[in-house]
């Protein structure tokens, strides 16, 4: 059986390495588009995106389960993908927001308190960057929490 700390590291290489494909390759095109609207569209498209992400991150993480031998138990990957997918959610109702300068969402008021708004403001892909980065901590946090 594999350490604590050989399973929190294939979880975190798993996650993150899947995480990149469902969030880019595996969102539908409408649901990327309109996940950042206000009401009742904006909330089910980034719904949508999240189930589908959190579904590729379970599969992923079942099939390296049985394969590695990681001994992950169903109650702690669940606490886990239900963290990711909080923050999931949390962070990609900010998409299409990052250049507002009277921020509403979570992410992109939270970057502006951090002084991140000039960055935000002057380069395109900090937005990007912010979310991708958010997304890779809390997932690391899952990550502890799924191999424990």
């Amino acid at each position: 059986m594999a350490s604590r700390a050989a399973r929190t590291a294939a979880v975190a290489v798993i996650t993150d390495h899947v995480h990149t494909w469902a969030d880019y390759w595996g969102q539908r095109d409408t649901d990327a588009q309109a996940k950042g609207l206000p009401g009742a569209e904006g909330r089910a498209a980034c719904a949508r995106h999240v189930v589908n992400h959190t579904a590729h991150l379970g599969v992923a993480l079942v099939v390296a389960n049985r394969l590695l031998d990681l001994n992950i138990k169903p109650k702690r990957l669940a606490t886990g993908l239900a963290i990711a997918a909080g923050t999931h959610y949390l962070a990609d109702r900010s998409g299409g927001h990052w250049k507002d300068t009277q921020p509403t969402t979570f992410l992109v008021r939270l970057a502006h308190r951090l002084g991140k708004q000039g960055w935000v403001q002057s380069d395109p892909t900090a937005g990007p960057h912010l979310d991708q980065a958010w997304h890779r901590a809390w997932h690391l946090v899952a990550a502890a929490i799924i191999a424990r």
